[in-house]
């Protein structure tokens, strides 16, 4: 090969690979084109599904609850007791007609029980947060609601009696301690609204262990019977 065919073939190689970088680069643009427009189209997809109504408004009720105590295999057998939910409420609605119902509730619970002739009860303090998915059918004027899902509870308060004397409950984990002070579980409910009214009944059903020691197999579990009416006024 002459020392001519040699720069030629060089200069070949060098137009090819430049023209493959060429191509690369031009690959390249065109791909953070696609992205670009792809991830603006995606944007706004998202932005036109988030539009949401927005109702917030105020909830009243009442619980009646008990909690299941069992101590070495042997369950102690609880007695309802009354108390009273209250608090601020607020309702989503998404464009593809979802519904996120979730607030913040002052709620009491508690329960009686007798243990070798003692009298025994013990009624917390919690401010719940439901998370509920809604659902809602025309009843000719008003609507029936059916919704479920989770809740988280905090304990802020209460108090325990026995055999008439009463002392304030103290959260925590061990020996010295009443209960623990987080609680979760699942709530089902139904029913109705009538115009910014809505009147509901749902179970809650807690998963939480709220002993404070559980090496002795202590297992102390709430379950909630609650009634309701919220106010809710109209948002964006």
């Amino acid at each position: 090969m002459t020392l001519k065919s040699t720069k030629i073939a060089g200069t070949l190689s060098e137009k090819r690979m430049s023209m493959n970088c060429l191509i690369f680069i031009t690959m390249k643009k065109k791909l953070k084109f696609v992205i670009v427009i792809f991830c603006m189209f995606t944007l706004d997809q998202f932005e036109t599904q988030a539009q949401v109504q927005l109702r917030c408004g105020s909830e009243v009720g009442l619980n009646f609850s008990k909690m299941t105590l069992e101590q070495n295999r042997m369950s102690i057998d609880p007695s309802f007791m009354n108390g009273f939910n209250g608090g601020l409420i607020y309702e989503i609605t998404f464009k593809n007609k979802f519904i996120l119902q979730s607030g913040f509730l002052y709620s009491t619970k508690g329960s009686k029980y007798t243990v070798s002739g003692h009298d025994l009860s013990i009624s917390p303090s919690f401010i719940d947060i439901p998370i509920n998915a809604m659902c809602k059918y025309k009843l000719g004027s008003s609507k029936l609601l059916l919704f479920a899902g989770p809740y988280f509870a905090f304990g802020v308060g209460g108090s325990y009696e026995v055999d008439g004397q009463k002392s304030n409950i103290s959260y925590g984990n061990g020996d010295n301690k009443d209960m623990k002070s987080f609680d979760f579980g699942l709530n089902f409910g139904t029913g109705i609204e009538v115009k910014n009214f809505q009147f509901k009944v749902q179970y809650g059903l807690g998963l939480a262990n709220l002993a404070p020691v559980t090496t002795n197999g202590t297992e102390m579990k709430s379950t909630v019977l609650g009634i309701s009416m919220a106010y809710l006024m109209e948002g964006k």
